[in-house]
């Protein structure tokens, strides 16, 4: 049987000519072995699997090769490069730092460099991983490196460029190898397969191209996995099915099921996906990235940053000629706080379903019928819970109201012609409950939950100029603490810091409508006082008191505990109880 030799070996670049995606790079090299001008470093450094080890040692039997071809690239016929072919050269040496990266190690290298060539003009050392060498192994390597031998090249690479000292780098002539692109990996994945006999689709090989994210190497691993599972034949479902990637399709079906405002369609199609066995973060990351793709293919300026088969590109553009590009904005911010959100999140299930719900709102048409309405108001959604809850003695508790005789009753009309009836009578800054509306917000719902009693104000609560008193309403110790708990929720994630240290917090209510806070140290009080005045504000919102006052006091009574030792733990216990020190002379014990 023959060996099995990995495709990222058995299909190694041999010459400048067959490295894939680094163009530029191959020609400045063998533009140098023409015209002879060689530096005595070089250092190629870019993201794992694009070729730096490669190039290298195609650099080194060029460098060395007795004739030369007239592009620069070596002849393979050679004593020099047949040596090298066959891994027995003796003027090209590789080292790999990350194992051999001491000042031993560097010495005994730099001792082989005194020794002249054999065969050809130079000796070239590459270090791999160079980033790896101990700080005294640079150091042993700097003299070597800035006066070295006029017989040696040293060929440095690394992925972590910024690891290296700067006293090394201004030594070497630096190249970046680039990320390969899908284009450039579809197109090799598509050299290799028809090499091996192997059948494929072409949205299989971009899936594996975006699956190895730049990473030629990754991509030919990734292919002999889907070879081996698709058995010669490598298929869209196959692969997505090895490789456990969500199909796309989902996502052009999630989108468009948003675009429609089609909620329930996309929580049936959220569970399917779920079930497969997709996590929900994983999932809006991926939702993210297409739809900034729709929102690149708007633009044929944009159209060529999608790093996709040339199939989708074409099913991108007819998503995007559906989609606005306010909704693809709205969508995308929606998103991207969910992933902020995602990880702390303790129902993290439901902050996806909300995110799609608000997602799937963002299109949904105003009551007057334009669009572009917020969408955390998920008006469709609760339109028969809402129904449901409103109590049926609200509108005859209003219409009496109305009718109080006062100094101000035409305005009281007035207002009522122009606003719902509940709000007529409570003239509240934020609306409660629109009685002719389809639903309300989601703050709405929440304090109507929890607190019912104020949906039906009597009519004693007006003034003699009919003015609402509900500003100035008396509040107890527990509306006090629930409200700050929900202050300290709703609080920004850049004070999420000092959100939590309120939530341990115990407000109290010290003389009608004055409120302490004691806090544990002076930096926190004076965190706390730098946005006291949104807490004031707030707690006057949503305690219905604009009388509130909130004084922030340092807790000084620290009772200093004295840590005692063992001995004298054992020595209070006797105090307490006689008993103890006489079951110890019984059993002759002794204190550890």
């Amino acid at each position: 049987m023959e060996e099995y030799i990995v495709s990222a070996r058995k299909y190694r670049p041999m010459s400048f000519d067959t490295v894939v995606g680094q163009s530029a790079l191959t020609t400045t090299l063998k533009n140098a072995v023409k015209s002879g001008k060689l530096a005595h470093a070089y250092l190629f450094c870019g993201p794992r699997g694009v070729g730096k080890t490669t190039c290298a040692r195609i650099f080194a039997k060029a460098i060395n090769c007795q004739n030369p071809t007239p592009d620069g690239e070596a002849c393979n016929e050679c004593e020099s490069c047949q040596s090298f072919n066959e891994q027995r050269s003796l003027n090209i040496f590789e080292l790999d730092a990350a194992s051999n990266n001491s000042v031993e190690h560097i010495k005994t290298l730099m001792e082989q460099t005194r020794i002249p060539p054999q065969l050809g003009k130079y000796k070239v050392f590459i270090i791999d991983e160079v980033h790896m060498l101990s700080t005294a192994a640079f150091n042993a390597f700097l003299k070597t490196l800035e006066e070295p031998p006029a017989h040696v090249i040293f060929i440095l690479a690394t992925t972590e460029k910024h690891k290296i000292l700067p006293t090394i780098l201004s030594r070497c002539q630096i190249y970046d190898f680039e990320r390969m692109t899908v284009a450039n990996t579809i197109g090799h994945l598509k050299h290799v397969a028809e090499k091996e006999g192997i059948q494929y689709e072409d949205e299989a090989l971009a899936v594996i191209a975006e699956k190895a994210d730049g990473g030629m190497r990754d991509a030919l691993s990734i292919f002999d996995q889907a070879v081996s599972f698709c058995q010669g034949n490598i298929t869209y479902q196959k692969v997505i099915e090895d490789l456990n990637v969500l199909d796309s399709e989902y996502y052009f079906r999630l989108v468009d099921y948003c675009l429609e405002n089609k909620v329930t369609e996309a929580m049936v199609l959220l569970n399917d996906i779920i079930n497969k066995g997709f996590d929900g973060g994983l999932l809006i990351q991926g939702l993210a990235k297409h739809v900034r793709n729709v929102l690149m293919a708007k633009d044929p300026q944009t159209l060529p940053l999608l790093e996709v088969s040339e199939q989708q590109r074409q099913r991108y553009q007819e998503q995007a000629k559906r989609c606005p590009t306010p909704y693809l904005y709205k969508g995308l911010q929606l998103m991207n706080q969910c992933d902020i959100n995602y990880r702390q999140s303790s129902n993290k299930r439901l902050l996806v379903e909300l995110t799609l719900i608000e997602v799937a709102q963002i299109t949904q048409p105003e009551e007057g019928g334009a669009s572009g309405r917020k969408p955390r108001r998920l008006k469709s959604l609760f339109k028969n819970l809402m129904q449901q809850t409103l109590p049926k003695t609200a509108v005859p508790q209003v219409t009496a109201a109305s009718s109080v005789s006062s100094p101000a009753a035409p305005a009281a009309a007035t207002a009522t012609a122009e606003t719902p009836k509940s709000e007529a009578v409570v003239q509240q800054p934020r609306p409660a409950l629109k009685a002719d509306s389809i639903g309300v917000s989601w703050n709405n719902l929440r304090k109507m939950s929890l607190k019912p009693s104020k949906m039906n104000i009597p009519p004693g609560i007006m003034g003699t100029e009919g003015q609402s008193r509900e500003d100035n309403l008396a509040f107890s110790q527990e509306d006090l603490e629930l409200q700050w708990m929900a202050m300290c929720n709703r609080m920004p994630q850049q004070l999420i810091g000092i959100a939590t240290r309120m939530k341990n917090m115990n407000p109290t209510i010290t003389e009608m409508p004055k409120v302490i806070v004691v806090v544990g140290n002076d930096l926190i009080r004076q965190e706390m006082e730098q946005i006291h005045g949104s807490i004031v504000n707030t707690l006057k919102r949503d305690l219905h008191n604009s009388s509130i006052v909130l004084d922030i006091v340092v807790d000084e009574h620290h009772d200093e505990v004295k840590i005692l030792t063992r001995r004298e733990q054992f020595t209070e216990m006797v105090k307490a109880n006689s008993a103890v020190e006489k079951l110890r002379t019984v059993f002759d014990l002794e204190l550890a």
